[in-house]
């Protein structure tokens, strides 16, 4: 079993690539995780997880991570991902949710502090504040965004 993550960190970049798996590849090393190995998670933050401004990553190492990400290769394309983490008390879980779509960067903000809400009303729990971060990105060639909550240890 593996240990239940102390810390997060919320990430948030976009960026352009030759392919598709580039410009995602570029997004991670834009939002500060390019260089770790990403497990992706569902959507529950541990209880008493400290938010940390910065990744401290050792290359390669396994990263829990939940995250929103889309890639578009239509030129002009405006694109967005985001992501949210409704908290209430810090001695019980939070919920993170996860978004992405050919939108703006606000009309990503605003999907994911709904879904935030909705998650903590489906609980039943009071809910404190809601971390918020996104990216957009109007795509060149074949562009990215990604956006994710970091857990870590």
């Amino acid at each position: 079993m593996l240990e239940t993550p102390k810390k997060f960190t919320v990430l948030a970049g976009a960026a352009e690539g030759p392919t598709r798996l580039n410009a995602f590849d570029n997004a991670l090393l834009a939002s500060g995780i390019g260089n770790v190995n990403l497990l992706r998670v569902s959507s529950i933050l541990p209880p008493y997880a400290k938010e940390m401004d910065k990744l401290e990553i050792i290359p390669g190492q396994l990263m829990p991570t939940a995250y929103g990400t889309i890639t578009s290769e239509t030129p002009g394309e405006m694109i967005a991902a985001a992501v949210a983490i409704a908290i209430g008390d810090p001695s019980q879980y939070g919920v993170i949710m996860e978004f992405s779509g050919r939108c703006s960067k606000a009309e990503a903000e605003e999907q994911v502090a709904l879904m935030a809400r909705a998650a903590f009303e489906a609980r039943e729990r009071e809910l404190q504040r809601i971390v918020i971060r996104a990216v957009e990105h109007r795509v060149e060639v074949i562009g990215c965004a990604f956006a994710a909550v970091a857990l870590w240890y």
